[in-house]
């Protein structure tokens, strides 16, 4: 496979967008919005108010690509008498993903909980063979293909022609690392429209929750040097395709909102 279809095969299915996966379904439709007090809030996944066993909203769709058979199984479970949604991969990959319509002005804190049974011991964000990671979250912008450099646009609209209008241009991932501290930022080691973020590496924090609260403006900004698009999406990413470990994970509900909250 050549390096641009492999990259943007990457960024398709790193992002759990590929083609026939959109829906598009506003970001309040099947969540909620909380208006009033001291807070405004946009649910985007909220597994709590679902059961365990159930199968999942058909906004969010489970994506991977051809040449991938071990497919990492997500489903929703109870946890301390909370539905969240487990993930467990076996040298496999796949992801959750759901379209959305956010604006980041309005609710820049992206707020959300994690847990994992354990590290992936060969994640490394700077390369391809370490680019699996126990839990993930991608936020996807509205970027705009025309400011981009003209062969980059020539690439990237191939890859539109072959996949479809909706392949996102710029995205966030937050990870769970092993080694690197937090705040830690790197390209994604295929693409250099992908920022890799990590939000956590706390070892001994493993099997407890984390709730994480970032600010997408500032991480946006830090990464592309740009006013920030709206959020078009979202995905959640289990994955041990290239280290070939075995990760089990738990994801919580994830909302953004207009300010950060005290975190417990």
């Amino acid at each position: 496979m050549n390096h641009t279809r492999r990259t943007l095969l990457t960024i398709i299915l790193g992002a759990g967008f590929a083609a026939g996966a959109i829906v598009t379904v506003n970001a309040i439709a099947n969540g909620r919005t909380i208006t009033g007090g001291d807070a405004n809030e946009v649910t985007v996944a909220a597994f709590s108010n679902l059961n365990a066993g159930d199968a999942l909203p058909p906004h969010w769709r489970s994506t991977s690509v051809a040449n991938i058979s071990r497919h990492t199984r997500y489903a929703l479970t109870s946890v301390d008498g909370v539905t969240v949604l487990e993930a467990e991969a076996d040298a496999s990959m796949s992801s959750l993903a759901r379209s959305t319509d956010i604006d980041p002005q309005t609710t820049p804190w992206l707020r959300w909980r994690w847990r994992v049974a354990s590290l992936n011991s060969k994640s490394d964000p700077r390369t391809k063979q370490g680019d699996d990671f126990p839990v993930r979250i991608y936020v996807f912008f509205d970027y705009d293909l025309k400011q981009l450099p003209f062969l980059e646009r020539a690439k990237l609209r191939i890859a539109q022609a072959l996949y479809g209008k909706e392949l996102p241009l710029a995205a966030l991932c937050y990870v769970w690392a092993s080694n690197d501290p937090p705040d830690t930022t790197v390209w994604n080691a295929y693409t250099d429209r992908v920022r890799m973020v990590v939000a956590a590496s706390s070892s001994d924090r493993v099997g407890e929750w984390i709730t994480i609260e970032r600010n997408v403006i500032n991480d946006y900004r830090e990464a592309f040097g740009e006013p920030v698009p709206r959020i078009t999406g979202i995905a959640l990413a289990t994955d041990t395709d290239n280290t070939g470990e075995h990760s089990l994970a738990w994801y919580g509900d994830i909302s953004f909102s207009d300010k950060p909250r005290q975190i417990r």
